[in-house]
């Protein structure tokens, strides 16, 4: 057969998509290709192992970071990326006066290029990062300019300028060492951007004139390429970018925030909603192109928010945006590099397949192309967003992707060429929590590619370590069943990757398979013109890459409700690894002094284990119970991994779980200061303005305190400062008892009389409801009906970044009073303040 017949998989299909050669910005401010005046539309990633902590980390675990970069470029390409920009640190490849060091750091760059163009992706260098190289940890030997000169001083200091400027010119006529092209006449190196968030102040003149001659410089060397500059870092000087002589601006977007310490949960796409840059009408704006150089959805795991950014992006006309910073392979495992991003296709599977998604809308969107405000813009073309599923998908004839089990129908099954997902469809039953990819090859023929299970076994975004694992890889055999009219139900299966000999042939479209390549062709297709060496794009058809599977015994995740409903069913579930198939798992009960009963659990989508707890010991007091893991004779308890049962006499390991069990009238809490001081968000969003954790007078008891000092710089009616807090597992644990609840009560006490607090309660479609309190110096339990929280704007709070971004949302419908069983964050709002003032607040509860 052919290679005529065969059609390239999509990731690489849209990669030989994009137009080759240079670009250039036209009149009107679009960046085009050189070659067909086409419109640029580039999407992808940061990616740092050249350099800096990534760089260390390797060499720490003696990884390759030459095999590293091979393996991270193919999961690129495989998720459809065709954009790379990275700030080079010049602080490891410069001296103190900017000359250019032939180093280590400076060779990988250059191999990463070249691997990089080999994929077809197209790349714009930052050559200033104006950082040290220590974050995670402190600064190592720096040579460079950076680590004399800090950022005030990088604009300001004669020396400073001088060698960045020779640095520049250096860099772009620097020639890569194995694609042999200088750097300004790579023509996969489509743009420079000058420097990564410099730090200015007035006088904007100063300021200007640094651009221009930053810019200068480059152009110096013969660069003909388009020149990028940061508008976005310094707000308060943006004029003086504006007038810069440069061919476009560059953009970052931290929606919520960074360094929460903890995965963010709620509903955060009105975050995301738009992003409307204050000055879009001017003249100088519209003449530049504009780039995104980072963006993240940080300290998030959910898989909605990337496509949702990608929209509002194209709206804003934004023909570039680059993701700061998909993890590398190696360190995946643990999230040491930046603890508030987390993206890798083996470790964030869902995440990582919305990537592949927003690249799509990215492409797909028109450049500002307006959209309705949401909820209203959840389905637009081929693609569609769900909090409530937890599921971004795009839906072509030719193309069906899902980052979640759907029941989405494809819109024309015959006419599908490409499949991606995480979970089920009506396309693919699977087992696995893994990613996993279907491409036509012919009609009858299919590749198909299937990651390892990852199991989350802690919270990515709290402290990082290189010593703890975050999430667990398995190589589990798992069920496949495959709905391709053009496969048929008996189709064949043979392994393509190296060391992979596996042949089956599916009964019913059903076929077990372990991670791996295979080929897939339906009963009686000839296949032998396909091999693993075959081409198709930029890959061969037996490329591979997965980590090996985390060495770390059984593991059971679970996290106990503080509260339960008496004498309402109980469900409790576990994720359990580290199993054979034999194994058993059941859970020991007990009513404290009470009765103990061991109950089976069982198994539910791998890798969950769930059990209904006997209702004879749910009456009021505490249930306190064990998961005991059985493998033939040997038996383990969690938590604490300890050998033996707590039914045993001599078991003598304190640790358990535990939940109240409480009476229906007993109050419902939404907010406890002494346990889940870890798990809120403070929003510091006036100037000075900060919280702390007190202990109050009265009681001794735990309290966060709110600390709000004026701001001149404020906006009018801008908050000091915002508790957040999510709520909706301790309601859906009792949610038997919220039709009975009348009224909010919040426990605390100001620093002066008469001071006012916002309640705020929000919904899974992030409509607000607020009401307003007084609170005195004593403290007090102010309550609150329900009846009087009315609808309200959306208070954004962590902040999002930059600061001219919106700090209020609107959806565009909202019901007119809360549905309480709709309610899972609270927000509790200190507003703007003409003197010194706190509140401390212990707790706030449904009653």
């Amino acid at each position: 057969m052919s290679c005529s017949l065969m059609v390239a998989p999509a990731a690489w299909a849209q990669q030989q998509a994009v137009p080759k050669g240079d670009v250039y910005v036209d009149k009107q401010g679009v960046l085009r290709w050189q070659k067909g005046k086409q419109e640029v539309a580039l999407f992808g990633v940061n990616y740092t192992t050249p350099f800096a902590y990534s760089y260390r980390a390797h060499r720490r675990l003696d990884v390759s970071p030459e095999q590293a970069i091979e393996q991270d470029v193919y999961h690129l390409a495989r998720l459809g990326v065709d954009a790379f920009r990275v700030h080079v640190w010049d602080v490891e490849i410069t001296d103190t006066v900017g000359n250019l060091l032939e180093n280590e750091h400076l060779r990988l760059l250059d191999f990463l290029v070249a691997r990089l163009k080999e994929r077809g992706i197209k790349i714009i260098l930052t050559p200033i990062a104006y950082w040290g190289n220590g974050y995670p940890e402190p600064d190592t030997a720096m040579t460079g300019f950076s680590s004399i000169y800090d950022k005030g001083q990088a604009y300001t200091n004669p020396r400073a300028i001088a060698a960045q400027e020779r640095y520049l010119t250096q860099f772009l006529n620097h020639r890569n060492t194995y694609t042999k092209q200088l750097n300004r006449q790579d023509p996969d190196i489509i743009a420079f951007e000058v420097c990564n968030e410099p730090r200015y102040h007035e006088p904007a003149a100063q300021v200007t004139a640094f651009a221009d001659r930053m810019a200068a410089a480059i152009r110096s060397t013969g660069c003909h390429k388009p020149v990028f500059y940061n508008i976005a870092e310094n707000p308060q000087v943006h004029e003086a970018i504006l007038n810069a002589k440069v061919d476009g601006l560059t953009y970052q977007w931290y929606p919520e925030g960074l360094v929460s310490g903890h995965t963010l949960r709620g509903n955060f796409l009105p975050y995301v909603d738009q992003y409307p840059i204050p000055y879009r009408q001017d003249k100088r704006f519209t003449s530049k192109a504009k780039m995104v150089y980072e963006f993240e959805s940080a300290d998030i795991l959910q898989p909605i928010m990337y496509p949702a950014m990608a929209r509002s992006f194209r709206a804003a006309g934004f023909q570039w945006a680059t993701q700061f910073a998909y993890d590398p392979l190696a360190i995946a495992y643990a999230n040491t590099e930046y603890q508030t991003h987390y993206l890798n296709l083996a470790y964030t599977p869902s995440k990582a397949l919305s990537l592949l998604i927003a690249g799509q809308v990215f492409r797909q969107v028109k450049r500002g192309q307006a959209t309705p405000a949401y909820p209203t813009d959840s389905t637009f073309g081929a693609f569609r967003i769900s909090y409530r599923e937890q599921l971004s998908e795009m839906n072509t004839p030719e193309a069906f992707y899902y980052t979640s089990t759907t029941r989405t129908q494809p819109r024309k099954p015959a006419a599908l060429r490409h499949v991606a997902g995480v979970g089920s469809s009506p396309v693919v039953g699977y087992g696995g929590t893994g990613a996993y990819f279907l491409d036509q090859l012919a009609s009858g023929v299919w590749r198909l590619e299937v990651m390892p299970d990852a199991v989350q076994v802690d919270d990515p975004f709290a402290q990082t370590s290189l010593q703890r694992t975050v999430t667990r890889i398995e190589w589990n055999t798992q069920p496949l069943r495959i709905s391709l009219a053009d496969l048929g139900q008996q189709f064949t299966v043979r392994g393509l990757n190296e060391g992979n000999a596996a042949q089956a042939q599916a009964a019913n479209g059903a076929v077990a398979v372990r991670p791996g390549v295979y080929l897939l062709a339906a009963s009686q297709q000839k296949t032998t013109v396909w091999t693993s060496q075959t081409r198709l794009g930029t890959l061969r058809l037996g490329e591979f890459v997965a980590p090996a599977p985390t060495v770390a015994g059984l593991q059971v995740v679970h996290k106990s409700y503080p509260q339960v409903a008496a004498g309402q069913p109980l469900r409790l579930t576990a994720n359990v690894v580290g199993l054979a198939p034999t194994d058993s798992v059941l859970l020991v009960a007990q009513h404290y002094y009470g009765r103990t009963q061991t109950i089976p659990m069982q198994r539910g989508a791998y890798p969950l284990f769930e059990v209904r707890v006997p209702a004879e010991l749910l009456y009021p007091g505490q249930l306190r119970y064990w998961v005991v893991v059985k493998q033939g004779s040997k038996t383990t308890t969690f938590p604490g991994n300890v050998a033996g049962s707590p039914r045993q006499w001599d078991y003598a390991h304190p640790e358990h779980w535990e939940t109240a069990i409480v009476p229906a009238a007993a109050p419902l809490p939404l907010f406890t200061a002494a346990t889940d001081y870890d798990q809120v968000e403070l929003g510091r969003i006036g100037e000075g303005s900060y919280a702390d954790y007190v202990t109050t007078p009265a009681t001794g008891t735990l309290a966060v305190r709110l600390i709000a000092k004026p701001d001149a710089s404020a906006a009018k009616d801008q908050p000091a400062i915002c508790l957040r807090s999510y709520f909706g597992e301790k309601t859906r644990a009792r949610s038997a008892n919220l039709a009975a609840c009348r009224e909010v009560v919040l426990t605390g006490q100001a620093s002066q009389p008469g001071t006012t607090v916002q309640v705020v309660l929000v919904t899974k479609d992030a409509a607000a409801y607020a009401a307003t309190i007084t609170l005195g110096t004593d403290r007090q339990a102010i309550r609150v009906p329900l009846t009087d929280f009315r609808p309200a704007p959306l208070l954004l709070s962590p902040r999002p970044y930059p600061s001219f971004l919106p700090l209020t949302f609107q959806p565009a419908t909202q019901p007119p009073t809360l549905r309480l069983t709709d309610a899972e964050v609270l927000q509790v709002v200190l507003p703007a303040v003409t003197t010194d003032r706190h509140v401390d607040v212990e707790s706030v509860q449904l009653r």
